[in-house]
C-alpha cells in the first residue's frame, strides 16, 4: 500500500468511528484528563482478610482481594496513583516472622507509586527498616525526617512528581513525631522537623520548581485530635496549597473526603480510609487539558470483601 492510500484508509476508519458513536481521535486528545488516586493506610501486616468468625470486620480485607480490585481499576482507567499513608508493618505474625519482607514485596507486585513512613514502620529499628528496603519496588516519601546522621542517609526523598498525561501530580511525605510513640533506639538520630513549615516549604518547591498541577500529601501526622497536636485537619487549616492528604495513624473511617478551606479560599481534602486494609480509598479528579485546571469529581470507599472476587 502506498502512502496516499494508507492515509486515505486511515482517515476512512478514523470518521468510522465517529458514525460509531465512539469518540475520534482528535475528540480523544481535546477532552478531559481524568486521574485516578487509589489509596491505603495502617495496613499493619494485615495480609490475610480477618478470619469470618463473628467478630468485627470478619471476611474484610486481604491483599490478594486489594490487588484483585486495583488490577480491575487500571483495566477500566487510564491514569492511576496507588499511595499509602504509613504504618504497613506491625499487627500479624506475618511481621513477627518475616519482619515486613512479605508485606514490601507484596506491595510491589500490586504496583504500589509511593509510600510514606508511619510510626510503627521503624518497630524493628533503624536497622530493620534498612533491611527491607530492597524489597520494596516503590519510593518512600518523608519530608520531616532528617536521617542524615543515621544508616538511612540519602535512603529517601522528600516528594516526587508522577506525570499521567501531561498533569503533574507532586506528592510529599509527612511523618508524626517519634518520640513517645518509638522506643528511642529504633529511631536513634533522626531529627523530627516541624511538618506546617515542612509542608509550606514541599508546596512552595512543587508550585514553583516543580510546576505540579496537583500537590498530595501523604500524612501520618493523623486525622484530629480533641487536644493540641498538629493533625491532618490542622495541617489543612494552617497550609494553603496542598490539593489531598490522604491521611494515616489514627485509624479513621470517612465516608468521603473532608473539606476542608483555607484562610485563603484553597480547598483541601483530608481522607483515611480505616485501618487493615478493610478498604481501598478512590478519588477521581478531572483536569482540563489545556489549563490543567482541575476538579474532584467522584469519591468513594471500596470495600474488601468477597464480591471483589467474584465480581
Amino acid at each position: 500500500m502506498n502512502r496516499r492510500d494508507f492515509i486515505k484508509n486511515t482517515l476512512a476508519g478514523t470518521a468510522g468511528l465517529a458514525v460509531l458513536g465512539l469518540p475520534s481521535l482528535g475528540t480523544a486528545a481535546s477532552g478531559p484528563i481524568k486521574l485516578t488516586i487509589l489509596h491505603t493506610n495502617d495496613m499493619h501486616s494485615r495480609i490475610d482478610p480477618f478470619p469470618n468468625d463473628g467478630r468485627k470486620n470478619g471476611g474484610m480485607g486481604g491483599m490478594a482481594r486489594r490487588a484483585t480490585l486495583v488490577k480491575q481499576i487500571r483495566a477500566q482507567e487510564p491514569n492511576v496513583l496507588l499511595l499509602d499513608a504509613g504504618d504497613i508493618w506491625q499487627g500479624t505474625p506475618y511481621f513477627n516472622f518475616f519482619g515486613g519482607e512479605l508485606e514490601y514485596k507484596l506491595m510491589t507486585q500490586m504496583g504500589y507509586d509511593a509510600a510514606t513512613l508511619g510510626n510503627h514502620d521503624f518497630d524493628n529499628g533503624l536497622e530493620g527498616l534498612q533491611k527491607q528496603l530492597p524489597h520494596a519496588g516503590f519510593p518512600f516519601l518523608i519530608a520531616n525526617y532528617d536521617f542524615s546522621d543515621t544508616i538511612l542517609k540519602g535512603r529517601f526523598n522528600p516528594y516526587k512528581v508522577f506525570v499521567k498525561e501531561g498533569v503533574r501530580v507532586g506528592v510529599f511525605g509527612l511523618g508524626i513525631q517519634l518520640a513517645g510513640l518509638v522506643a528511642d533506639n529504633n529511631f536513634k538520630g533522626t531529627k523530627y522537623l516541624d511538618p506546617v513549615a515542612t509542608a509550606q516549604n514541599m508546596v512552595k518547591t512543587l508550585k514553583e520548581q516543580e510546576n505540579v498541577d496537583l500537590v498530595i500529601c501523604l500524612s501520618h501526622l493523623g486525622y484530629s485530635y480533641e487536644y493540641d497536636k498538629i493533625s491532618d485537619r490542622k495541617l489543612a487549616q494552617q497550609v494553603s496549597g496542598i490539593d489531598l492528604i490522604i491521611g494515616g495513624h489514627t485509624h479513621t473511617f470517612l465516608d468521603e473526603p473532608e473539606k476542608i478551606t483555607h484562610a485563603d479560599g484553597h480547598v483541601t481534602l483530608v481522607n483515611q480510609v480505616g485501618w487493615s486494609g478493610i478498604n481501598l480509598g478512590r478519588i477521581d479528579f478531572t483536569f482540563n487539558r489545556k489549563t490543567k485546571s482541575k476538579t474532584a469529581t467522584t469519591a468513594s470507599v471500596l470495600p474488601l470483601n468477597d464480591r471483589v472476587i467474584n465480581s
